[in-house]
């Protein structure tokens, strides 16, 4: 399934992988046998078949799937290989992380389809499997596109700090049956521009398939605490200089920013307020059983006040002894579980 161009290259990629910048990444073209890549665009699911809805609910011009085997006899060919240990053992060659798991779940992955005015804002992603806690290690996108152009927009940036003025950007064209493997760090910082496609091509949409690689550990320096995926809105286009009379174009632009902005303030307030509240409601119920002691009272200076409650115990013991429904969410803090 895999190109004889694949396997050949193997070492050449591993060498650009290790010494690439902004951060460690590989492109590989005709990185399937191109008969399979045909028939993977063949199979490719309708955009209303996905899930279209974006992370605050609405519908969006972004379509996925993630159970891929349902797909088509080459898509449950497609999985088979990305779950074999001979497939596992070349990326880790390649990209010199050993022993790489697959993802049963496709969380994140799947088939993803863009349409024209569809982008993505520079941003890391989730760190942990949601259920294994795995460390999240690589992405691996397959592009389907059989034409395009960066003009077009759609073409996958690197990023070296969406943050800073000086940022550094790579730019890699979506084309058919090519593929790219780029490390999942606190740095690897990824993104597209907005999709305007010519007129006489509107109806044309961007097609992959992204793949993810999980270890169970990973290098001590690149450890970090559990995380959603985390983005870098926009900055403010370049063509907005003082004394420009803004356009109806420039003001949609602004609108959109100020919404995705806005958007981004109250999912994480959102969950800052779930956890906080779950938190409250564990900690009202260790009290209740008598796992902590209540707040001391103040002593008069030059008295020595006589202990009245046991020490609390480490909270890593006392949350073995909550109920269930409010384990749930401290395992969500340390370890990034999905309830």
């Amino acid at each position: 399934m895999l190109s004889t161009r694949t396997t050949a290259l193997a070492e050449r990629y591993a060498a650009h992988f290790a010494a690439a910048k902004p951060f460690k990444y590989v492109v590989m073209d005709d990185f399937l046998d191109e008969g399979v890549a045909a028939r993977l665009l063949e199979q490719f699911p309708a955009f209303e078949s996905g899930n279209a809805r974006s992370e605050h609910g609405t519908l969006g011009n972004k379509s996925t799937v993630e159970k891929i085997r349902e797909l088509g006899p080459d898509y449950a060919a497609l999985d088979d290989l990305v779950q074999s240990a001979a497939f596992l053992a070349l990326v880790g060659r390649i990209t010199g992380i050993p022993q790489l798991l697959y993802d049963p779940w496709y969380f994140g992955g799947g088939t993803h389809e863009n349409r024209n005015t569809q982008d993505l804002d520079a941003h890391i992603d989730f760190n942990r499997h949601p259920v294994k806690h795995w460390d999240r290690r690589l992405n691996l996108i397959v592009y389907l596109n059989r034409e395009w152009e960066d003009a077009w927009g759609g073409s996958l940036e690197l990023h070296s700090d969406p943050h800073s003025i000086d940022d550094a950007v790579t730019t890699i064209t979506p084309l058919f049956n090519r593929a790219v493997v780029f490390e999942t760090t606190e740095h690897s910082w990824h993104a597209f521009p907005e999709i305007r496609l010519p007129p006489d091509k509107a109806s044309q949409t961007r097609k992959s398939i992204a793949l993810y690689f999980y270890s169970e550990t990973r290098p001590v320096e690149e450890v970090a605490d559990t995380h959603s995926t985390i983005y870098v809105d926009r900055p403010l286009p370049e063509r907005l200089t003082p004394g420009r009379v803004l356009s109806e174009q420039d003001l949609q632009e602004l609108r959109i920013l100020m919404i995705r902005r806005d958007q981004h303030v109250t999912r994480l307030y959102g969950e800052i307020t779930a956890l906080t509240k779950q938190l409250e409601d564990a900690n009202r119920h260790a009290r209740r059983m008598g796992w902590v002691a209540e707040p001391a009272s103040v002593t008069p200076p030059g008295v020595v006040a006589e202990p009245t409650q046991p020490a609390a115990p480490p909270l890593r013991a006392l949350a073995r002894r909550l109920p269930e429904s409010l384990k749930r969410p401290l395992r969500r803090l340390w370890y990034g579980a999905r309830d």
